[in-house]
């Protein structure tokens, strides 16, 4: 008996969690941790890489961790010039 309640419970939690998500997403929120890198800074890097740049010299003059510029340049779907 505890039991079917319990999931009753979680199945009301889980709904009022989705609509509140789903109401501020309509107002304009976004949830989740925000991007390290801005766009600005993305356009310099890629115009930097292109241009010949190693990402070790990317990464001392942009002062980004080496893990995150990886991660975004795979995130924004950047490959290095010739290859395809």
């Amino acid at each position: 008996m505890f039991g079917a309640l319990a999931q009753y419970e979680r199945a009301l939690t889980r709904e009022r969690v989705m609509a509140g998500l789903t109401a501020a997403r309509r107002r304009g929120r976004r949830g989740g941790r925000p991007p390290a890198i801005d766009a600005e800074k993305i356009a310099a890097i890629t115009v930097a890489l292109e241009g010949g740049a190693s990402k070790a010299a990317i990464c001392r003059n942009f002062g980004v961790p080496r893990s995150t510029l990886i991660d975004t340049l795979a995130r924004i779907g950047w490959t290095p010039p010739g290859r395809t």
